[in-house]
């Protein structure tokens, strides 16, 4: 049996883990609300996450295309890029997932050599999480643009106000 059949067959485990790790990476009542809590609408944040990380799973295991990886991806990054974390411990998920799997897979490890595709696999975590890092990055950029965009409309509207423009200063 091949690695991708059997993380295929593992995934609901490893998915719930996977999202239950992430989920206690936030404040004690956060991780509570965010694991208790299933509707997408009461626990908006909680749903995305656990839709992006099972999306992302997916992709990985069918190796699809760059693209459809990133937009996976991205739909967890964008909420803890939003997060006033720093960018290791809000991509740390990602490396989770090289742990799970082999804890997951414990059994069929010693059973059966997966030494090359296990390789592969964590070659392409790796590449993931590179992938994350370039759509954190992205994801920051927007954001202070958004705030910078924010402070001038604010200065030049207080400006507007007083009588003065930017040219007259």
């Amino acid at each position: 049996m091949k690695l991708a059949s059997l993380l295929t067959q593992k995934k609901p485990q490893i998915v719930d883990r996977w999202i239950k790790l992430l989920y206690d990476s936030y404040p004690a009542q956060a991780a509570v609300f965010l694991k208790k809590e299933k509707d997408k609408f009461d626990n908006p944040v909680g749903y995305r996450i656990a839709r992006g990380l099972n999306e992302i799973f997916t992709a990985l295991i069918q190796e699809m295309e760059t693209e459809q990886l990133l937009a996976a991806l991205d739909e967890v990054v964008r909420i803890r890029a939003l997060q006033d974390i720093p960018p290791s411990q809000a991509l740390a998920f990602l490396f989770l997932l090289k742990n799970l799997v082999r804890e997951e897979l414990a059994e069929e490890f010693e059973k059966r050599n997966f030494t090359g595709e296990l390789m592969e696999l964590d070659s392409r975590i790796d590449g993931l999480v590179l992938l994350g890092f370039d759509a954190y990055t992205r994801r920051r950029e927007k954001l202070c643009e958004i705030r910078i965009n924010e402070v001038k409309n604010r200065v030049s509207g207080l400006l507007r106000k007083s009588g003065l423009s930017i040219n007259s200063i």
